[in-house]
């Protein structure tokens, strides 16, 4: 075992625990303040748990990798990401912030039960939830176990760890303790990003011989500065789809925006997201394409996984600097998962219409735990794919959400039709990523058209239609 590892860990839970421990004097104990922090968050309690929640072990891990395989495409696939989550929270995301302080939800399931009057929406939606996260799951839990297995750590005691953290992080006091949590997680995953890009460029590239310019130099040469082989169009519309719309279909991130208190909370935290995505972007691209470069010259193997590109250069990194790296990676991952998790089960309590016992949602949530665990026993193909996976899945959610928003679709016809759009198009996502597997239903097509973009075309104009059919019944746009 290294010994920086461990006590750079052991720095980490015991910083991470007292947060969580003090963020108990702002926790009101009610199902509310719970799962929404009772709408109390400030404007940097809001941006620090939406980022950690968001960027997760895929950032390290996953964009890493999949810059050093496909060049600086993956930036594009990445900042469109952003913009477009900026975007929607600056537009769909402010109005559901908006109509949450007057229906108090506590899970997006619940939100889309109350625009469409319908319950049998809002266990659907759950269900899909609960099958939908666990690819995205694994992919927090995979990228826990390759950095427990940097510090030396068996995968049972990795496990065993992370576990006990995801769930005593929640369970101290809900929300409030996640997002204390979120933000201590945040600042790591910043400065250790920092740290990693500073080394790579002041102290690994220059031990090779070469400067940065001659490291750019190939990697314009050999098309890594440009879009690749494998950005062609419809790859690059299948990775980037299921991301653009990522704001309004994950729980997780859909549930964070019930949580400022006031509209300056709301708009300073997508600002502060904002910045904070950006530079954690670049960080991390810059890392993939030196990687990359290093590779052209013959410095780092040019055939290394995705997912084992960031395992590769810390084992080269002084101890003290890659433990805090690999800690960063497990702090990521944490934030996350047990984001999830609370979302997961906020979704449960509110659709079943049991909101009133924090003991039951301190047992499912410990169910959720366990689930995640069992997972994190199998390796499941890579961390990217699984992550967008979960996306491609959530997509028929994005139209049902903006519609239910901005129309009036408390009518028979909007509600079957969405619930139709939903498991027409859950259906086509599940089949395809069955019978493909995960990384080939990305880049498919289907009529022509990538899997995720007919995800989401089939499910919008199913709702399309049952929604123009309920207006002759009803006025369209809310009053």
């Amino acid at each position: 075992m290294k010994i920086e590892f461990l006590a750079i860990l052991a720095l980490y839970v015991f910083g991470g625990t007292i947060l969580a421990v003090f963020s108990k004097r702002f926790f009101q104990k009610n199902i509310r303040d719970y799962y929404v922090g009772g709408s109390r968050l400030g404007p940097l309690l809001t941006a620090g748990t939406y980022a950690a929640t968001t960027y997760s072990a895929f950032m390290m891990i996953g964009l890493v990798g999949l810059t050093y395989a496909t060049g600086v495409g993956a930036l594009g696939f990445e900042l469109l990401y952003l913009a477009a989550t900026v975007f929607l929270l600056s537009t769909i995301g402010y109005e559901a912030w908006r109509m949450s302080k007057k229906y108090n939800w506590i899970a997006p399931s619940q939100m889309l039960g109350d625009l469409y009057g319908s319950r049998s929406l809002s266990i659907l939606v759950s269900i899909i939830y609960l099958f939908a996260m666990l690819p995205y799951l694994a992919a927090q839990i995979q990228g826990l176990k390759a950095m427990f297995n940097y510090g030396g750590l068996s995968e049972e005691l990795a496990l065993l760890i992370s576990s006990i953290l995801v769930y005593l992080w929640i369970v101290i006091a809900g929300l409030w303790s996640v997002a204390l949590t979120d933000v201590y997680q945040g600042l790591i995953m910043l400065i250790s990003g920092l740290a990693y890009f500073a080394w790579i460029i002041l102290v690994f590239t220059p031990s090779t011989g070469f400067s940065l310019n001659e490291v750019f130099r190939v990697l314009g040469e050999k098309g890594y500065l440009g879009l690749t082989g494998f950005w062609s169009l419809p790859v690059f519309l299948a990775y980037t789809i299921p991301w653009m719309f990522f704001a309004v279909t994950n729980p997780q991130v859909v549930v964070r925006l019930y949580m400022p208190r006031d509209e300056k909370a709301y708009r300073r935290g997508v600002f502060y997201f904002f910045v904070y995505g950006f530079l954690y972007t670049l960080i991390v691209v810059v890392v993939g394409l030196i990687a990359r470069g290093l590779a052209i010259l013959g410095f780092i193997p040019g055939d290394l996984p995705r997912d084992s590109v960031t395992p590769w250069l810390i084992n080269r990194i002084h101890p003290l600097l890659g433990s805090l790296i690999a800690i960063s990676v497990i702090a990521a991952a944490i934030s996350t998962a047990n984001s999830i998790v609370l979302a997961i089960s906020g979704s449960i309590l509110a659709s079943t219409n049991k909101q009133n016992g924090l003991t039951i949602a301190r047992i499912i949530d410990a169910m959720l735990v366990v689930a995640a665990t069992l997972i994190a026993r199998a390796n499941i193909g890579f961390i990217v794919d699984l992550s967008v996976l979960t996306s491609v899945i959530l997509l028929p959610l994005a139209p049902v959400t903006i519609a239910g928003l901005y129309f009036n679709v408390k009518n028979k016809y909007a509600k079957t039709s969405a619930i139709i759009g939903i498991v027409i198009g859950v259906s086509i996502a599940t089949y395809y990523a069955y019978t493909l597997g995960p990384r080939r239903a990305f880049i498919e097509r289907v009529f022509d058209l990538p899997i995720s973009l007919l995800v989401l075309v089939s499910s919008t104009i199913i709702l399309v239609t049952g929604v123009l059919i309920g207006k002759k019944l009803t006025p369209c746009f809310k009053q």
